[in-house]
């Protein structure tokens, strides 16, 4: 039996999870968040988001540890996020983690956010050897394992998908609780007419700053005179960005013969999307597999699993190399705790 602590900061999420490992049996034994959420129209700046982070891990940390109905001599390792992410927010919780295994005298381990979203993914839902349509306020990739590493086979060329919804959410003034990614998908629903807008797939990457800026034209020329609805401007959004992930989501799918995809990160919330992804690996005669708002949004479970994995594979993190990285990779890692 192991045990792993795991903390996530990268972005405006702070996540603590308790996770545990026994005779081939995984148990989340806790899964505590807080988010940071900033007024109607606004982002989330670096040097706020690590401040709410540092003002409240402690009582996440505290609350995980009362779920999880154990003491700081029950836990075998504690993980944190490494990278990607928002240097000030992972910076600050990285500090808690070193902190904590100097007190405790526990081994640390560094975690690649997007690995962790794919193994627990994986492990939620039984997924096997899915190709990875990884989407999220700061990712876009499409992935496939292959000898001990997770191989992107595509990607976003400019922003990612979740920064694009984001920020359109904000050209609307909607509100950032529960997240505005959440809120277009609300208004989209409501959609009736689509209005067509720049289909922007390159070869196997995606670019979507140009659909953006084009979108953004249109709701400043045409939604103070009632030629558009934001109801509609949100519906035609998704509609575009979703068909071209599909596209290349499906392409990576043939090539590596896969029969399953796995959808993680934040965006792989939405409805929407899981509908428009199903519907093409039906076409396929394949499954999607997909998780609930609990593993796919940010959160320390993820972090804790992948940890943990890496833990028993025999990898810790020297105290000298748990620096944090903005820029890290999802090919970087070496998945030593997978050899098929």
């Amino acid at each position: 039996m192991v045990v792993a602590i795991g903390f996530e900061g990268s972005a405006n999420k702070l996540g603590v999870g308790i996770i545990r490992h026994e005779n081939g049996k995984v148990e989340i034994l806790a899964n505590v968040r807080d988010t940071y959420i900033t007024p109607p129209g606004q982002g989330f700046l670096p040097r706020d988001t690590a401040q709410h982070h540092r003002d409240c891990i402690l009582q996440v940390l505290k609350k995980a540890l009362e779920d999880a109905k154990m003491t700081p001599k029950d836990i075998d390792v504690i993980c944190f996020t490494k990278g990607p992410g928002m240097g000030a927010p992972l910076t600050s919780v990285a500090v808690v983690a070193r902190t904590l295994s100097l007190m405790w005298n526990k081994p640390l381990v560094g975690v690649n956010h997007c690995v962790g979203h794919i193994e627990m993914g994986r492990e939620v839902t039984g997924a096997i050897n899915p190709v990875v349509l990884y989407v999220s306020g700061g990712n876009t990739q499409v992935i496939a394992y292959s000898q001990q590493r997770y191989r992107i086979f595509g990607e976003t060329l400019d922003i990612a998908i979740g920064n694009c919804l984001d920020r359109f959410a904000r050209i609307l003034n909607l509100s950032n609780d529960p997240s505005p990614g959440y809120n277009i998908e609300q208004y989209a629903k409501r959609g009736k007419n689509f209005i067509p807008l720049p289909y922007s797939v390159k070869g196997m990457d995606v670019s979507f700053s140009g659909i953006l800026s084009h979108i953004e034209q249109i709701a400043s020329d045409q939604l103070p005179k009632g030629l558009v609805t934001p109801e509609d401007l949100c519906f035609s959004l998704q509609e575009t960005l979703f068909a071209m992930l599909v596209e290349i989501t499906e392409r990576a799918m043939a090539h590596v013969e896969s029969t399953e995809v796995l959808l993680v990160g934040g965006v792989g919330c939405n409805v929407r999307l899981q509908e428009m992804m199903e519907q093409m690996a039906v076409e396929r005669g394949s499954t999607v597999c997909a998780t609930d708002e609990r593993f796919c949004i940010d959160n320390g479970i993820m972090i804790a699993h992948a940890g943990l994995l890496s833990f028993k594979s025999g990898y810790t993190t020297p105290l000298e190399e748990s620096t944090c990285t903005q820029r890290f990779r999802t090919d970087e890692v070496h998945v030593a705790w997978r050899e098929d």
